[in-house]
């Protein structure tokens, strides 16, 4: 390509340039993603599921054995106690607890502006119409457990719905061998986390989605699992409500050459040291500057603990793309939709009235991704896959229910209950109909 100055970087990540006649099948190509979950997996979930909704605590007990190898007599044993939650809390690192507290003060406050309240209007003949609020009666939250431990997303995904006002909320997070993180056992009790319980995979969410005697049924499932765990919650959607099934995780940066290239390396690193399917794009109208963020990229990668798995991303689903100007860039993003959008410019509150598709936007050179990932306080459940072109972030939303309300007046049902009869009656519906007329005053 004629903008390459270098190969610095051409084994890590493609190099494209929407001047490129063949630039539209480069960047399908590369952005394609097809779910990972096949036949296979499709039907072992399914026998899991159907095996825990019919059998419950003893189904729940042998796949727990079976899949984590920790062997108990009941249920009960693997329900992790409020005082054992509070001794994790008072044992873990000062430093960790106060970062902690800190991202769980700031969540909370940003969530707080999401509620939504009850409210009615009278019109014009006396009708009362309005909407009634209501959080759902129970949540329930899957979390990763083992090495793999995300105390963020315990906070991420609890204080939303303790905002909400949901009574209850009920955690699952399996305990490989028994082992359970102190971080995540810590966050559970500063989210306000009602009951957690040490089981995963397909049968932790079968068994919040039916309820097995021990583990209560909820309403709505949250939080990121490996592959078993999104296709368990695909299948019981329906019976419950879920978040989303997501995909890999996606950053796009859109630069303009005045933030430190060392920092948008980083950035691009930050997301692709999340597993090799992870998406890092960086979008410039500024060849120099793409090159100067792949030096950096170059020189910054052997540092990294995750460098095989960085490397590895970027080689498959990573690029560097040059655009015409930055409105190119931004209208490329918006076809994109990402997950994560950064707009690392100079004047970033200029740029955003253009984007029209993110799951969280991040303006200016100060604002990584990792800050809303871990303590800014929006949400870090994002929509993957272009998903946000037509979902959002999670928030107090996804744990409150709206009502209708509808009150007629003796004047106000004249009007509404004629006009009700008419529509009725034109789709034959003659039930509707004369029980709109029966209220109606006889002439």
């Amino acid at each position: 390509m004629t903008w390459q100055r270098s190969c610095v970087v051409t084994d890590m990540l493609r190099q494209l340039d929407t001047a490129q006649a063949d630039f539209d099948a480069r960047l399908r190509e590369l952005t394609a993603w097809q779910d990972e979950s096949d036949r296979s997996v499709t039907e072992a979930v399914a026998a899991i599921i159907a095996d825990v909704a019919q059998r419950g605590d003893a189904a729940l007990l042998e796949y727990t054995e079976r899949f984590d190898g920790l062997a108990v007599d009941a249920v009960s044993q693997l329900e992790v106690s409020p005082e054992r939650r509070l001794a994790a809390l008072q044992r873990i690192d000062p430093a960790h607890r106060e970062a902690l507290e800190y991202a769980a003060r700031r969540i909370r406050g940003y969530h707080q502006h999401q509620l939504q309240t009850t409210w009615q209007y009278r019109d014009d003949e006396d009708n009362l119409l309005g909407q009634k609020i209501t959080p759902l009666a129970r949540a329930g939250i899957y979390v990763p457990g083992g090495k793999a431990s995300y105390p963020s997303s315990v906070l991420m995904n609890a204080m939303p719905a303790k905002v909400a006002g949901v009574p209850e909320i009920v955690m699952v997070v399996p305990a490989p061998a028994g082992e359970l993180n102190d971080l995540v056992l810590a966050a559970s009790h500063i989210a306000g986390v009602d009951r957690v319980f040490t089981i995963g995979g397909a049968q932790a969410v079968a068994a919040m989605a039916f309820g097995t005697g021990s583990v209560p049924a909820v309403d709505k499932i949250v939080g990121p699992g490996n592959i078993y765990v999104a296709e368990a919650k695909r299948q019981v959607f329906g019976r419950v409500g879920i978040d989303m099934v997501a995909g890999p995780s996606e950053i796009l940066v859109i630069g303009d050459g005045s933030t430190d290239p060392d920092w948008v390396a980083m950035d691009l690193f930050s997301q692709a040291e999340h597993d090799e399917n992870a998406q890092s794009l960086l979008l410039s109208p500024d060849p120099a500057y793409l090159e100067a963020v792949g030096v950096s990229m170059a020189r910054l990668l052997p540092e990294m603990e995750r460098a095989q798995i960085i490397r590895s991303s970027l080689a498959r689903r990573g690029a560097m793309i040059r655009t015409r100007d930055l409105a190119e860039a931004v209208a490329l993003s918006n076809r994109l939709a990402p997950e994560h959008l950064e707009l690392s410019v100079a004047d970033p509150e200029s740029l955003l009235p253009l984007v029209q598709h993110a799951g969280a936007i991040f303006m200016g050179a100060f604002t990584s991704e990792s800050l809303g990932d871990y303590c800014a306080g929006p949400n870090h459940v994002l929509p993957t896959s272009r998903s946000a072109r037509f979902s959002s972030p999670l928030g107090v939303y996804d744990f409150q229910k709206r009502s209708s309300i509808i009150m007629c007046s003796g004047r106000g049902v004249q009007e509404l209950g004629a006009v009700a009869s008419t529509l009725a009656r034109g789709e034959s519906l003659t039930a509707h109909a004369r029980s709109a007329e029966m209220r109606l005053k006889r002439k």
